[in-house]
């Protein structure tokens, strides 16, 4: 493929998003659609967040630029339409949480309809590879529906809890992108490759107005950057393995507060400063830093799933990573100071 073509998808992502970020910022304001200090909030002012109404946009934009090249599969155009129309069913859903602070409970039913959807478009999970045979297994479609719908709220939910501290999801998302865009050029599925691309472009076109300190938030926006991340790595041909590497960090530390929200008794969308990004902030560390720290972490497991091809050794990292985060997230409850307060 030309490469022209790649660079037009991704500028036109990023730029598009950063032209639209600033009138969101203003809108935000206007509307009144800000967050101010309080309960798990610990940044200064008021933060406008509606992030989300960027993003959407650039990536439409972007996806729909390449709808004149030739694609080998015939039904990667309906995949497509099923991750672009979800993923526009998920933002409505965002800016609407941004509005009316949709309880918990709410924003996951929410999310049934696009998955729904994204189901009908064939994106699903079909196909697993077995580590231990390299055999693939193809499941019955009463295992698929449920196991997509998982993994699609899994991802969606896993980016929005990591959505604690200014540019953090963003720029995991970004790297996760990036990670999926490399391991489809080296396995030669360029016109696939484009859509990680796409997204690649929103989150670096966000990013500068996201960063410490922020400008403006991402609110609902950090469901549409995991809905898009989860669909495209089933519509890439099950890249799900190597996403799950790549979020294996944020995703452990929300089953950890799921498991720490169920022993004392409250809800478990109940919101808290026990994320593992909270408690260290509450330590006394440095935004930037544990930012930083949490993007060194998901590239270096992006370079995990990118050059160690034996599936048999992946699993087994993942095990031994799992249980030294599992490790510290235990010491970390153990050692804060600052109770879980509600949002």
């Amino acid at each position: 493929m030309n490469p022209w073509v790649y660079a037009l998808v991704f500028c036109l992502a990023a730029a598009s998003v950063a032209a639209l970020t600033p009138l969101a910022i203003r809108l935000g304001e206007r509307w009144g659609l800000v967050a101010v200090p309080g309960g798990r909030r610990r940044h200064q002012g008021r933060v406008v967040r509606i992030g989300g109404l960027a993003l959407y946009p650039g990536l439409l934009l972007a996806t729909l630029a390449t709808l004149g090249i030739t694609r080998d599969d015939p039904q990667e155009l309906t995949r497509l339409t099923g991750v672009l129309l979800s993923s526009g069913l998920v933002w409505i859903l965002g800016l609407l949480d941004d509005k009316f602070e949709l309880r918990y409970w709410a924003q996951i039913a929410g999310l049934v309809l696009p998955a729904s959807l994204a189901i009908a478009f064939k994106v699903f999970v079909e196909l697993f590879n077995d580590p231990f045979t390299d055999q693939q297994i193809r499941v019955a479609w009463y295992l698929m529906v449920p196991i997509t719908l998982t993994w699609l709220m899994g991802i969606a939910g896993t980016v929005n809890a990591l959505d604690g501290l200014d540019g953090l999801a963003t720029g995991v998302t970004a790297i996760a992108a990036l990670v999926m865009f490399v391991q489809m050029l080296m396995l030669q599925q360029y016109t696939v490759s484009l859509l990680p691309l796409a997204l690649l472009g929103c989150c670096l076109g966000f990013l500068p107005y996201n960063f410490h300190p922020a400008k403006i938030f991402l609110g609902g926006g950090a469901y549409l950057l995991g809905w898009a991340l989860a669909t495209i790595s089933i519509a890439a041909g099950a890249k799900m393995a190597s996403a799950l590497l790549v979020f294996w960090l944020p995703l452990l530390d929300m089953l950890w507060q799921f498991y720490a929200r169920w022993r004392r008794g409250v809800p478990l969308g109940q919101g808290d400063r026990g994320h593992l990004h909270l408690r260290l902030q509450d330590l006394g560390w440095p935004q930037s830093r544990i930012v930083l720290l949490y993007y060194a972490v998901t590239a270096l497991l992006g370079a995990v799933a990118l050059f160690v091809s034996s599936r048999i050794l992946k699993l087994g990292l993942l095990v031994m990573i799992g249980i030294v985060i599992v490790a510290a997230l235990a010491f970390l409850s153990r050692r804060s100071t600052t109770p879980d307060r509600q949002t």
